[in-house]
């Protein structure tokens, strides 16, 4: 009787990662991780049933193209943004020159200029009677030269002027906390500058360059109006393509899980290099890198270098697009422009303001819970940067029109009413994506601030009798500031360029300034393009030069 008392008596212990999965925090944490990961796991699995005549359709047409032109462009856009941030970043970093102090800072101005700017200003300058052949006729006589603006070369070329900023910034970072007792033992075993770049500088930072490369790769991949600018058919334009022309959501489907899975091997590639090689650098004798001024003819090359990659990257088809602007005979403030750069700026600020909102309750609550659910959730959910606007369009327009049907059925059966589609191609769906493809930015931004808040100040505020969000507000807040404000400097600038997601997802006659550009290009109506990319330009400088002024007050 006593064992069967014992027995009766007796309850399974309860796993404390599972009681932790039933807390309100944790609960609306992993809701939120699964609802802004639905769309990404909607195309991954979409694979698991590829439909025979569809891959055999594509892969008698245009499949293989299609892969071979966004390798070449990933890898092309890799290995140029690597050469250029990497070797910018070390003559910043290692040399005295005139301009350094101005370099330091305009290097990053390139980030403010789209990709599909740069690219219809460079085609329109180069034609019959543009600018350039003015300039080459008038000052130097060449009469007849047009080169052809197209194919793969231009396309790298202009991704990579647009996308080195992230190289350069974060090589720069990694070369500036490099010990220079390395760099005197290797001097003494007999390695000059150039060896000294690449078998030290180059090991010790390569974190922080895979990382700023790989970046800029999937942002390449990401791509969608540079490529369409150059006619350079990419998996994003034929997902475009598909979805708008041949109306065959399951081929579009298709196209972007192939893209997605492009783009996780990316990611595979980077984390797989940072676990086979360990850099590690000895503590305690550390000193600093300081920059040396070498002999007059090396401090011009020094000043000429980035002179010309600025002048290419940023100065001159601003300059450009301006004098188009100035010329132009259909005033400053036509064809609704106003209207459309208050809707950029309204998306932008909107987006800043929820993804931020989103970032704060994914942080603080992974801060909280730190169990390996959450955790991998928010792992998942803030993984969106790495994919292409076009498949996280896809992924959402998909659950968003079998609900809009669903609600059709049940009113009309209800009811006798028809809706219509009120989620699909509105406002709601564009803004779900924008969360889903940028809270990468605002998490990372207030997860790195948090991190720094050391846990005695939680302890404090509970034992002054504060609950979990009364410290956030009271405490966490104030000290959060910087890393709100530069999440929602960082969201406003991409929603600002944004243009494939827009695109797929805006409502009908909704315009904002990169789809405006994208209709004018498209029409070959570049100088009616330029006061828009002056006002996207103008508009995402002032959010970068407030960046590079928050990176200055926390040195």
């Amino acid at each position: 009787m006593q064992l069967i008392s014992n027995i009766v008596q007796f309850r399974p212990p309860i796993n404390a990662n599972l009681r932790k999965l039933f807390r309100p925090l944790s609960l609306v944490v992993i809701t939120i991780c699964g609802l802004i990961s639905f769309p990404v796991l909607l195309v991954v699995g979409s694979l698991w049933q590829p439909d025979p005549e569809t891959w055999k359709m594509l892969w008698d047409t245009k499949l293989p193209g299609l892969a071979w032109n966004t390798l070449r462009l990933g890898a092309g856009v890799g290995i140029g943004t690597f050469l250029l941030g990497t070797t910018l970043a070390w003559i910043v970093v290692m040399y005295e020159f005139p301009g350094k102090r101005f370099f330091e800072w305009s290097l990053l101005l390139p980030l403010s200029m789209p990709g599909y700017v740069i690219g219809f200003v460079y085609i329109s300058a180069f034609e019959y009677g543009s600018v350039v052949p003015e300039i080459l006729e008038g000052c130097f006589g060449i009469e007849g030269w047009y080169p052809e603006t197209s194919g793969a070369l231009w396309v790298i070329t202009v991704m990579t002027l647009v996308l080195y900023p992230y190289v350069y910034l974060m090589s720069k970072t990694a070369f500036m906390e490099q010990n220079l007792t390395l760099m005197e033992a290797a001097r003494g075993l007999g390695q000059n500058k150039r060896q000294l770049f690449w078998r030290v500088a180059i090991p010790l930072a390569r974190p922080s360059i895979f990382a700023g490369v790989s970046l800029a790769v999937m942002e390449s991949l990401a791509d969608f109006g540079t490529v369409g600018v150059f006619s350079y058919d990419t998996f994003t334009t034929a997902i475009y393509d598909v979805w708008f022309g041949l109306y065959d959501r399951q081929v579009a489907t298709q196209l972007a899980g192939l893209l997605l899975l492009l783009v996780f091997l990316v990611l595979w590639f980077e984390t797989s290099m940072k676990k086979r090689s360990r850099y590690y650098q000895v503590k305690g004798t550390r000193r600093t890198l300081s920059p040396v001024r070498p002999a007059k003819p090396i401090q011009l090359l020094l000043f000429s270098y980035p002179s010309i990659i600025l002048f290419f990257a940023f100065f001159a088809p601003f300059s450009i697009l301006v004098h188009w602007t100035i010329n132009s005979e259909h005033g400053f403030l036509s064809d609704n422009i106003v209207q459309s750069a208050f809707n950029s700026f309204s998306l932008g600020a909107a987006a800043g303001m929820v993804v931020i909102g989103i970032a704060l309750i994914l942080a603080y609550g992974k801060r909280l819970e730190p169990g390996k659910t959450v955790t991998s959730m928010v792992r998942v959910a803030t993984s969106g940067y790495a994919i292409p606007g076009s498949v996280v369009a896809v992924g959402i327009l998909i659950p968003l029109s079998w609900l809009d049907h669903g609600l059709n059925n049940i009113f009309s059966g209800l009811f006798g009413i028809t809706l219509g589609l009120i989620l699909t191609g509105s406002l709601v769906g564009i803004m779900f994506a924008y969360v889903v493809r940028f809270l990468t930015m605002g998490f990372n931004s207030i997860n790195s601030s948090l991190e720094r808040i050391t846990p005695s100040m939680d302890m404090a505020g509970r034992i002054l009798g504060e609950n979990r969000f009364g410290v956030l507000r009271r405490v966490h807040l104030s000290l959060l500031k910087p890393g709100l404000i530069t999440g929602f400097i960082l969201v406003f600038i991409e929603v600002m360029k944004e243009m494939p997601a827009t695109l797929l997802m805006r409502p009908f006659g909704f315009e904002t300034l990169a789809t405006r550009i994208w209709q004018l290009t498209s029409e070959s109506l570049a100088e009616e393009a330029a006061l828009p990319s002056i006002i996207i330009v103008i508009m995402g400088l002032i959010p970068v030069m407030l960046l590079i002024r928050l990176s200055n007050n926390k040195r």
